[in-house]
Parts: structure tokens; C-alpha cells; sequence
């Protein structure tokens, strides 16, 4: 029997900032079949958006939650970043 091992993938995450905008990206995540690993988030000087750092884990493309948060509406952008070693044995 094959063996399906989780990868790891970071996200930079560019937002309206909002008070609900968190809980929706939390939502698809979870809804996608990903684990958080690890998250950071910062209001940006303009105080009009925030960004968002996730590191997720998941056996899932990391295509498949990439599109779908780029249709929720406050989400300006979604950027799969490289994996560095270090991040890699967060979760």
C-alpha cells in the first residue's frame, strides 16, 4: 500500500484588512484539507490591508487552496513563496 506523505508550502497573503478577513482564510484552509503549521500576520503602514504568512501542510495541491483564496473577496493576492530547510520542520 502506497503511502501519501504531507508537504509543506508558504503563503504570503495580501488582504483588505478587515476584522472577518482571518476567519475566512482560516476557514478554507481547514476546508481544503490543510493544517496550519505556522502564521504570521501584520497590518501594513497604509493601515488599509494587512499580510499574511502561513506555512500549511497538506497531501493536497497547494494549487487547489492557492485558487480558492484568491476568490474570497477582501484577498488582494496569493503568493506561493520557495520553502526554506529551516521552515520545512515546522510541522
Amino acid at each position: 500500500m502506497m503511502q501519501l506523505t504531507s508537504s509543506q508550502h508558504q503563503l504570503a497573503i495580501q488582504a483588505r484588512f478587515r476584522p472577518e478577513v482571518l476567519e475566512r482564510v482560516l476557514r478554507v484552509i481547514r476546508h481544503r484539507g490543510f493544517q496550519v503549521c505556522a502564521m504570521n500576520m501584520a497590518q501594513t503602514l497604509d493601515s488599509d490591508s494587512v499580510s499574511i504568512e502561513l506555512t500549511v501542510s497538506s497531501q493536497r495541491p497547494i494549487n487547489l487552496l492557492s485558487s480558492q483564496l484568491n476568490k474570497l473577496m477582501d484577498v488582494a493576492s496569493v503568493e506561493i513563496q520557495p520553502q526554506t530547510a529551516r521552515q520545512q520542520a515546522v510541522c
